[in-house]
Formats: C-alpha cells, sequence, structure tokens
C-alpha cells in the first residue's frame, strides 16, 4: 500500500475546494443566485449606507467567479508543495468557504425555501473542511 504525504493530501484538498467551488457557482449560475442576492444586498444598504456590499450584473459576478476560480486552481502547484504562505491563505479559503455554504442553509432557513446556492453547499462545506484538516496534519 502505498503512503500518502501530507504535501499530497494539502495539494488534492485543494484542488477539491477549487472543484467544489466551481460546482458551488456553477449551482449559482443555474439557479439565479443574483435574483437574490442583489435585492438583499440593496435592502441592507438602506438601512446601512456604508456597508460596502456590491451588486452584480450577471456576466460580471459569473466572470469574476470564473477567474477567481482559475486563480485559486493555479496555487495548486503551491499546496502540493505545502508552501509556507499557503496555510494562512488556506485557512481564511476554508473558513470564507464554509461561511458561504452555511449562508446559503441559513438564507433559505430564512426564506423558507431552498436558496440558490444551497444544493451544492454540502460539497463545499465537506471539502472546506477537508482543506482545514489537511492544514493541521503535521
Amino acid at each position: 500500500m502505498i503512503k500518502k504525504s501530507k504535501n499530497h493530501s494539502f495539494g488534492m484538498a485543494w484542488i477539491s475546494l477549487c472543484v467544489a467551488l466551481a460546482i458551488h457557482v456553477t449551482d449559482e449560475a443555474l439557479t439565479d443566485f443574483l435574483s437574490v442576492y442583489n435585492p438583499a444586498v440593496t435592502a441592507i444598504r438602506e438601512n446601512f449606507p456604508l456597508f460596502p456590499l456590491p451588486t452584480f450584473s450577471f456576466e460580471n459576478w459569473l466572470t469574476g467567479l470564473i477567474i477567481a476560480v482559475i486563480f485559486l486552481l493555479l496555487l495548486s502547484p503551491f499546496a502540493f508543495r505545502r508552501a509556507k504562505w499557503m496555510i494562512p491563505l488556506s485557512y481564511f479559503f476554508g473558513i470564507f468557504m464554509i461561511l458561504n455554504g452555511l449562508g446559503h442553509f441559513a438564507g433559505s432557513l430564512y426564506l423558507g425555501r431552498f436558496m440558490p446556492g444551497v444544493y451544492s453547499s454540502p460539497l463545499l462545506l465537506i471539502a472546506a473542511v477537508y482543506l482545514i484538516s489537511s492544514v493541521q496534519k503535521r
């Protein structure tokens, strides 16, 4: 049996979260996430005018997320080498994706219906926990 190194595990966890994010973005795009997000941001800004939340057109939103996913995937070689600077980035990425996934569940409870993006949120949560746990392996 071949034993996998902690670097390999970390690299695979990084790629797993990148792929989960790509699936999540696809889920959001196919289920019209912006139809929920943009009105929510508009309402929040009415109550908290200094809160810097942007609204998006579909094209800008999707293009930005595709670029972000590609950029994150391009960092994969550094994850496989377990570059030291990837450790804090991985914690940030993992925690941000956990909050993202939980936000979709919370939004679904608040709305009383499945929120766009909720179907892929479990995958996002699992991959984020996998990344964080792989970072902690010494």
